[in-house]
């Protein structure tokens, strides 16, 4: 699912990066990710979506609502 229309980025890239990168700051996603943040309005998504994968929560579990409604590899 695209989470940041400005850049075009989904969940599941920023899931890999979150789940491999080294520095944990949204700023170094955007930056893994080869693009900056534009209006911001998905920071605060992507930085939920950073916690799950940080604390081994399962995408599929009630947290966030509908962007985290099934698991990322079930996602076509």
């Amino acid at each position: 699912m695209i989470i940041c229309s400005c850049n075009v980025l989904s969940d599941n890239e920023v899931r890999t990066v979150a789940s491999t990168a080294t520095c944990r700051t949204t700023s170094h996603v955007y930056g893994c990710l080869g693009c900056s943040p534009q209006c911001g309005r998905c920071t605060r998504t992507i930085r939920k979506i950073m916690d799950e994968v940080l604390d081994g929560v399962e995408a599929g579990s009630p947290v966030g609502g509908a962007a985290y409604g099934a698991p990322a590899d079930a996602q076509p």
